[in-house]
């Protein structure tokens, strides 16, 4: 991460060092858009297309403009067709068509509708993206027929609604996945320069093979001492030694720049210009949030005792949403109660014929700033082995997991209990996984920093429950400790609303475990 003070940095400050002097060249370069030497041309590949796609805001806005233009078009034309009498004046059909749009938008940006770095194309955003048109077919046709109660000018038609959600649904995911197609593509020739050679950058590459990603990484070495070496062992890129030159390359364009070297190393004038490059043309990226950005977790080697007190956090007492989250739980949780009343009836049924027996099952756990208390869950292994002295994990295929208790645990139902925890304040819906207090102690003392995921309720779904599988050893415990503290930072209403989505989706292709 760049310096927060100036005595952070101990730097060369001879203007006169060669190197030095080429890298900040070469960045001028970037920043300006002249990376060829006078006289050539840049091939025809950088085309305007690559140009503009370069810019995060350009496909999103593309993405924006066919919104508009499709829901517009379906829903103009299905209320003409079907003679809707539902509008008295334009006007009033201008602000229903804003309104719709409006609550589409939203709905598309927190699955990452809109985000050029989601690939459009997998069945997992498929799945999203029919799950939000529909959650915003629902909520549009709540405030229209509410409002319909009060103004009795109003006659909604639910074929119009009906019909215009089910047209946009598949227009608006092709169109996606058209451009997605291209914009793959366009970056396909493209790479992320990583300054560093360092172990920081090894680990990176690793991470980076392991994830999809059409771009290439290609690594510099401002110290120019592992030069001609691998990054990380055969068949890894090989690290370059001269910035200058490989930003001179007319045949090369950065989809951005990531800092992966100690800071102590680099020069004022380098970290000046990366500065200037970053609010000027390329994005650059410390590590911390090239991981965010991309594959939203956070390094665990960013985070060090005073974490917590950096700047973005919404964490505090006085946020408007801590106290709004907390109403949305107690009000959702007492309906879910009420509703799935029947359904704790037929479990309890079902696990007590299967294996007689306690039909829920407690446990302590920990809570916030690290506080006991005890979870309910609907009873899912034999008698003698939950909660018993044997392996604290439960594995795929697990033996000790009852027939029933398998079903429960493939659709979430075996957590349905512990709305009664959520009610009483213990828990939220959405939060980090409620650890065993056993498994916790172990934890903490074998993971840095451990601690910092009771900053937060522990809920019943969570960041990590959706994007990483369940934790069968310590090595797990690790990875689902980086999304939860994704969580905590960015602790906010559009993440919640999607982790609920990535959730029914959890649970509409029984992927529980």
């Amino acid at each position: 991460m760049l310096p927060q003070t100036a005595d952070q940095v101990q730097t060369d400050l001879t203007p006169s060092a060669p190197r030095e002097i080429r890298l900040f060249t070469a960045l001028e370069e970037l920043d300006s858009g002249v990376a060829a030497p006078a006289g050539e041309r840049i091939p025809q590949q950088q085309s305007r297309l690559v140009r503009v796609a370069s810019h995060e805001w350009a496909v999103a806005l593309v993405y924006l403009f066919l919104d508009f233009v499709a829901w517009i078009a379906f829903y103009g034309a299905t209320s003409f067709l079907r003679r809707e009498a539902f509008h008295a004046t334009p006007f009033e059909f201008f602000l229903i068509e804003v309104i719709q749009l409006v609550i589409i938008v939203q709905a598309l940006y927190i699955i990452g509708g809109y985000d050029r770095n989601i690939d459009k194309r997998s069945l997992a955003y498929a799945a999203e993206h029919i799950l939000a048109i529909g959650a915003a077919a629902v909520i549009s046709a709540m405030i229209i027929y509410s409002a319909a109660t009060f103004d009795q000018t109003m006659h909604p038609s639910r074929a119009v609604l009906l019909v215009s959600f089910l047209t946009f649904l598949p227009v608006s995911l092709y169109y996606r996945r058209w451009i997605g197609k291209y914009v793959a593509a366009s970056f396909s020739n493209r790479a992320f320069l990583v300054i560093g050679a360092g172990e920081a950058a090894r680990r990176l590459y690793e991470c980076y093979r392991n994830s999809v990603n059409p771009q290439q990484l290609q690594f510099v070495d401002v110290t120019e001492k592992r030069e001609g070496l691998p990054i990380a062992g055969e068949g890894s890129p090989i690290v370059q030694g001269d910035l200058a030159d490989k930003l001179r390359n007319p045949g090369q364009t950065y989809s951005g720049i990531i800092l992966a070297e100690n800071i102590k190393v680099l020069s004022t004038h380098l970290l000046d210009r990366l500065v200037r490059t970053q609010f000027q043309r390329t994005r650059v990226y410390t590590l911390e949030s090239f991981y965010e950005t991309h594959w939203r977790y956070v390094p665990l080697e960013a985070v060090d005792p005073v974490w917590p007190l950096q700047t973005g956090f919404q964490l505090a007492r006085i946020s408007p949403y801590h106290y709004l989250k907390r109403l949305c739980d107690i009000v959702a949780a007492g309906g879910l109660m009420v509703i799935c009343s029947p359904l704790f009836f037929l479990i309890a049924v079902a696990i007590w014929l299967e294996s007689r027996g306690p039909v829920v099952f407690w446990q302590e756990r920990v809570g916030r700033e690290g506080k006991p208390f005890t979870v309910y869950k609907f009873r899912t292994m034999r008698m003698a082995t939950e909660g018993g002295d044997g392996d604290i994990y439960t594995r795929k295929g697990d033996p000790r997991i009852t027939r029933v208790g398998r079903v429960l645990r493939k659709l979430r139902l075996d957590e349905l209990p512990q709305l009664w925890n959520v009610w009483n304040g213990e828990m939220s819906l959405i939060g980090p996984r409620a650890e065993w207090s056993r498994c916790a102690e172990i934890y903490e003392n074998k993971i840095p920093f451990y601690h910092f995921r009771h900053l937060v309720k522990p809920g019943i779904t969570g960041w990590a429950q959706v994007n990483y599988p369940y934790g069968e050893n310590d090595k797990d415990a690790i990875e689902k400790l980086k999304y939860d503290l994704y969580y905590i930072r960015h602790y906010s209403l559009k993440l919640d609303a999607m982790i609920f989505l990535k959730t029914i989706h959890t649970i509409l292709f029984v992927k529980g475990r």
